[in-house]
């Protein structure tokens, strides 16, 4: 049998070096918060309650109306001393100040200066929370603080996730209090709030996250790592094995370390050891940790050069070794929520259509991951609007059909995947295959 061909994506697990995460000078803390129908009352719930020195910044992104000035800036400044802005192009963020997205506009942050974009999307497609929470995700990395307060559709939800991926943390207004519940229900049953709360108690929880007494020390986790501390990872990665079955012995420490400290500045834990006995105690922190561990990362078309060279070098070269045809097989293992298993099948249908083989060669994709949450979303095959900027006009109109707020994958490229469960440590690989991706 032939090696099969190997294409580099991306795992759910995050074992890669973060040597950039080690040692580093904590930045201006900013909080993203997202809002829309309701939201002005919520908004002024929380400002009110925020202190005028915090030594915070904050980002509010409305959804509003393109044709209509802005007046949320006048609004707010009735319930704060902190200086309240409209964004301007190119404006450097200062502690102690709010600042609102202007209309038909999109945020994006880079190195604390926030820069206005033009909409892509057309107006009813447009996700303006999630294109700031994503780019804050990547600017302020373990240090991004979003909140999502009343709103309707599912805004937020995945710029939150972008957030949590990188140990950010994620606060949503309690459903029951929003005048709009859609938004935030949509990133708690997403399993992505640390916390939730009224819009007037949210600013107590991010003092409390900034002023843990442990947060500075374990910005400097890798000096941590020795005697007890790593015997207390061990402990954890008992205690995450007889709970749920998998084995973290041999996850990256760092991370690990990185992700637990999230959950220890949550529950206001000043030491490691007081976490394992809290986490043996609380059977649902265990569940909430082992979710932590599971990074996604993904995106449709992520490393284009690669796909390129699969669709034009690699396909073409495997489908000749075989001119009477055959079944492709492939496997995707860690798929998270589907986005690179799905674009393989794209890629693979115009590999074929461009070489025009005079054989059949069926496609049949095994696409795998850990998480249950994850392979359950892939099964749905539907995605935001934000989730496929990434997609061309000419394929999301071949290969996705338009739903409200998003796309779906067409039955075409559905019916050549199979969608699985699978810890790829212990359970059994796939074999006879022609194709892995990771």
């Amino acid at each position: 049998m032939d090696k099969p061909i190997a294409v580099h994506g991306s795992f759910s697990l995050d074992t890669s070096t973060d040597s950039a995460y080690l040692g580093v000078n904590r930045l201006l803390p900013i909080v993203g918060i997202g809002a829309s129908a309701g939201g002005l009352d919520a908004l002024e719930q929380f400002f009110s309650h925020v202190p005028d020195s915090m030594g915070v910044a904050f980002v509010v992104v409305q959804h509003l109306d393109p044709n209509h000035k802005g007046m949320m800036a006048e609004l707010l400044q009735r319930t704060t001393a902190m200086t309240v802005l409209e964004t301007q192009n190119r404006m450097k963020i200062k502690p102690d100040c709010i600042y609102i997205n202007p209309p038909n506009k999109e945020l994006s942050i880079l190195h604390g200066t926030l820069y206005l974009l033009d909409p892509i999307a057309p107006r009813g497609l447009r996700l303006p929370i999630d294109a700031f929470f994503c780019s804050l995700a990547e600017d302020r990395r373990d240090q991004s603080i979003g909140i999502l307060l009343s709103g309707m559709g599912s805004d937020g939800t995945l710029g939150l996730r972008a957030i949590k991926e990188k140990s950010g943390l994620v606060l949503v207004q309690d459903p029951a209090e929003a005048k709009y519940d859609s938004m935030p229900r949509s990133v708690i049953d997403a399993g992505l709030a640390d916390i939730i709360g009224t819009a007037a108690e949210l600013p107590a929880h991010i003092i409390n996250y900034l002023q843990h007494p442990h947060r500075d020390a374990l910005a400097n986790s890798g000096q941590l790592l020795e005697g007890s501390s790593l015997s207390a990872l061990e402990k954890i990665a008992v205690l995450l094995r007889v709970r749920t079955g998998n084995d973290f012995s041999l996850y990256k420490k760092s991370t690990m370390y990185r992700r637990i400290e999230r959950r220890m500045e949550l529950h206001q834990l000043d030491n490691i050891a007081t976490y394992v006995r809290y986490l043996r105690e609380n059977p649902q922190e265990q569940d909430l940790l082992f979710k932590e561990l599971l990074i996604g990362v993904t995106g449709f078309f992520r490393n284009p050069a690669v796909w390129d060279t699969l669709k034009t070098d690699a396909i073409p070269a495997l489908i000749a070794n075989y001119p009477d045809g055959k079944t492709i097989r492939v496997w995707v293992p860690a798929c998270s929520t589907g986005e690179e298993a799905y674009t393989l099948a794209i890629i693979f249908i115009e590999a074929i259509e461009q070489a025009k083989p005079a054989a059949h060669y069926p496609l049949q994709i095994f696409a795998t991951d850990l998480d249950a949450d994850a392979i359950a979303h892939a099964r749905q095959g539907f995605y935001t609007a934000h989730s496929v900027a990434d997609v061309s006009p000419e394929r999301l109109a071949r290969y996705f059909y338009a739903e409200n707020n998003g796309y779906r994958i067409k039955n075409e490229i559905c019916e050549k995947i199979i969608f699985a469960q699978q810890n790829i440590i212990n359970d059994p690989p796939f074999t006879r295959l022609d194709i892995i991706s990771w």
